[in-house]
């Protein structure tokens, strides 16, 4: 058994974000799923973002990251597209991080976007798909590429398709296919680290 904490994209916490956990809790893992808008769901990534605007995207990545004060040390972090931006930071600088799932989204591991380097022993997954126009015309590809090129136990996981959200059951860019593919990934990923824990 794991212990995650998931963090929403965009658009809030929606009912495929919600699908997505319940998944891996059926596997037997504990999920933790702030909900980082106060209940708040949004028809369109743009709206979302408009929304993270006013509020600060520096002050909800800042929400998502004092969540984990609450919780033990040893969880693995997630985050869909903009919850990438607390999972990632937490992985990076939080001690005691099993793992990271990062997923239709990543930032670099240097550059003036960066945490720092990545924490030796953390193995990570990065998931998205191959004509996103926002992971790979954005660049997140390129730093999803520099993570596996430089860390060991890091895999980068491209699936054919142009949508974004493409995980989540709830929306019109659900791809049932790729997020199968995704979850298959995810539960071995999470199972090899309960076999590394004894």
């Amino acid at each position: 058994m794991a212990e995650v904490l998931l963090f929403h994209h965009a658009q809030g916490l929606t009912p495929g974000v919600r699908t997505f956990a319940d998944a891996l809790r059926a596997a037997g893992h504990i999920v933790h799923m702030p909900d980082l808008f106060d209940g708040r769901t949004f028809p369109s990534i743009e709206e979302g973002l408009a929304y993270i605007g006013q509020i600060g995207f520096d002050a909800i990545r800042e929400r998502g990251v004092r969540v984990a004060d609450e919780l033990p040390a040893e969880l693995v972090y997630a985050g869909f597209s903009f919850g990438v931006l607390p999972a990632q930071k937490l992985a990076q600088t939080r001690s005691g991080a099993r793992g990271a799932l990062l997923f239709y989204s990543c930032l670099p591991i240097r550059g003036e976007w960066a945490f720092g380097p990545w924490p030796d022993g953390v193995p990570v997954q990065i998931h998205g798909m191959d004509n996103d126009p926002i992971f790979v015309g954005e660049g997140d590809i390129d730093a999803a590429r520099e993570i596996v090129e430089t860390v060991e136990n890091a895999e980068l996981f491209l699936y054919p398709g142009d949508q974004h959200y493409f995980a989540d059951s709830s929306l019109p860019s659900y791809d049932a296919d790729a997020t199968a593919l995704l979850t298959s990934r995810v539960l071995a990923f999470l199972d090899a680290l309960e076999d590394t824990s004894g």
